[in-house]
């Protein structure tokens, strides 16, 4: 009888700590205070703290919705046609044209993160992924949860409230050749502080120079400056190493967050090497999650490829990016204007979604 069976499984598991950031979530839902805001988890939000569906978006679902053919499966790799125009997005137009490039479409960023680090552990059982300290949250856990180890080297000085990049760069320079090197292509996450072009020029020297292998989480193209100058880093090591991996997500940008859209790229030294690679990624694939969904990748390709539809998207994007920078204006304003003898310049400084007050 069932009564009478011990148990042999899930009685020996133990609850696990609260996510801190969805513990925040739910705290700020269960708060009845009028006044309270949500700093927890990174989405953006309008004037009346709504995350918006973009317009463009809107427009491309019904166009999907009167023509898409079929719901059929995609295959382990994704759309071909999001690939081939995320990757011209990421990497410059004509892209595609480049044999050393293979490009997937993962289930957000998260999944593209975490297919990398298994061709990483694949590759080289050996291999080291070097994250700055701080580095995003779940980096590490997302990383390491493929069998990767994980150090790190120094980011941020929270006392001078900059990159200390003197000691980023010597750490770099010490790894072992074999080692990733893991980089936020822009608005980095939590401090929004980004390398300037002359130092992605500084570190991809030292980079290619120890034969490291750069690994660039570029979730927030659109968010710092612009579409082509937040992928200064990524293009410029395009010419410089012949191996780089580069995440990429469509949550900030299109702002498709549930719907979890991502792209995962490798460049390797040759077409032959770069199919070799594809075929160990959908292997990953197949024994992870098969596939990945498809709809918000099917509005994202069918925003890119359309001449209207796709400047239009730029202005929505354009729209977000101004209203970071005029919240970061604002809260820099507001700082000084209460606490006259403290210095908040870097909130002003920084880019993207995410700063450090410095208090």
């Amino acid at each position: 009888m069932p009564g009478c069976l011990e148990t042999i499984l899930f009685e020996n598991l133990q609850a696990m700590p609260a996510d801190a950031i969805l513990k925040l979530i739910a705290e700020h839902e269960n708060d009845t205070r009028v006044e309270k805001i949500d700093l927890g988890v990174g989405v953006y939000r309008d004037e009346r703290g709504q995350t918006p569906v973009l317009g463009t978006v809107k427009k491309a679902e019904r166009y999907l919705i009167e023509n898409q053919p079929s719901k059929s499966y995609l295959g382990s790799g994704g759309n071909p046609e999001f690939n081939a125009a995320i990757q011209d997005l990421m990497f410059g137009s004509g892209s595609t044209a480049n044999g050393r490039i293979t490009t997937l479409q993962t289930p957000g960023g998260s999944g593209s993160l975490r297919v990398a680090a298994g061709v990483i552990q694949r590759g080289n059982t050996d291999a080291i992924i070097v994250a700055g300290e701080p580095t995003w949250a779940n980096h590490v856990p997302l990383l390491s949860s493929a069998g990767v180890e994980m150090r790190t080297y120094p980011f941020y000085d929270s006392e001078k409230k900059s990159i200390r990049f003197e000691d980023m760069l010597a750490a770099i320079d010490s790894a072992q050749p074999g080692n990733v090197i893991l980089l936020h292509g822009c608005c980095h996450n939590p401090t929004g502080m980004d390398l300037s072009q002359e130092q992605w020029r500084d570190v991809a020297d030292v980079i290619a120079s120890r034969q490291l292998i750069p690994f660039i989480d570029f979730a927030y193209q659109g968010f710092a400056d612009s579409l082509d100058g937040d992928a200064f880093g990524v293009r410029h090591f395009l010419d410089k190493v012949p191996e780089m991996i580069v995440s990429g997500s469509c949550s900030k940008n299109f702002a498709l967050y549930r719907d979890r859209v991502g792209a995962l790229s490798f460049v390797a030294k040759d077409e032959k090497t770069a199919a070799i690679i594809r075929s160990q990624a959908n292997n990953i694939v197949r024994t992870m999650y098969s596939m990945p969904p498809d709809h918000g990748a099917a509005v994202v390709s069918h925003i890119l490829a359309d001449p209207q539809l796709r400047p239009e998207w730029e202005q929505e994007l354009n729209g977000m990016r101004q209203r970071l920078k005029d919240m970061r204006a604002m809260l820099g304003t507001a700082l000084r204007e209460n606490a006259p003898n403290h210095d908040f310049s870097h909130i002003e400084k920084a880019k993207g979604m995410f700063s450090y007050l410095g208090v």
